[in-house]
């Protein structure tokens, strides 16, 4: 892939002023806030540096925790609440340090899973979105229960690979996005004032998953070679 600016490739930069133009946009045309343009873009550079396997990742990803947890809470979604202030705050710090610990030459070692860890992979997202939406059922003012019970599992999962550096956490962030997409649509049917943009930025998240899987992938080859 044909390299762009300071070692990013023509793709990325495409993809991001693509979805940074959008986010812009949509925040003059909505009269959306400055706050949830913040979260937006955050969103979309934690990813991107996620992808190549940078640090600056978890820098972006610090501020975006603190934020998407403010919309959670005032849209009703109160697994996406926990989910961001109990496991994604410790997890940005433990994250940092675990990807500083296992690079060689600069960059991070990738790694890939064997057919038995999928397996318990799959197994543990499936009961426990089934658990936890059980769960939030019962909490009054909670949305979607089970939808926001696949979203969170599926994000606790997908980070515990991502720290671990497993190629496949980007096979469950594909299946993630595409959820949390469905679970935003019904919010903004529902009226929720920060919808659109949420799901312009879980839909820029779902490309660059697509993405993240291929270029982990050449990584995960190169660390066995």
């Amino acid at each position: 892939m044909k390299k762009g600016l300071g070692g990013w490739s023509l793709f990325e930069l495409t993809w991001l002023v693509l979805f940074t133009g959008i986010a812009i946009a949509l925040t003059v045309l909505m009269k959306d806030s400055l706050f949830g343009f913040t979260v937006f873009i955050t969103g979309v550079l934690c990813v991107v540096f996620a992808a190549k396997g940078n640090l600056t990742t978890y820098a972006f990803g610090m501020y975006n925790t603190f934020g998407y947890a403010y919309l959670a809470y005032v849209n009703g979604l109160f697994g996406e609440v926990m989910l961001n202030l109990l496991f994604f705050v410790p997890m940005n710090v433990i994250g940092f340090l675990m990807w500083k610990n296992h690079r060689d030459g600069g960059k991070l070692s990738m790694r890939q899973m064997d057919a038995r860890g999928l397996l318990l992979v799959a197994v543990v997202c499936v009961l426990g979105s089934v658990l936890l939406g059980f769960g939030l059922s019962f909490i009054p003012g909670q949305n979607s229960p089970y939808i926001d019970a696949v979203t969170t599992v599926l994000s606790v999962v997908a980070t515990m690979l991502m720290v671990k550096r497993f190629k496949e956490q980007w096979l469950v962030y594909i299946v993630l996005n595409m959820f949390t997409v469905l679970l935003w649509a019904i919010r903004t049917l529902e009226g929720s004032p920060d919808g659109v943009l949420m799901i312009v930025m879980w839909s820029a998240y779902l490309i660059n998953a697509v993405y993240g899987y291929y270029n982990w992938n050449k990584g995960a080859k190169e660390s066995l070679a």
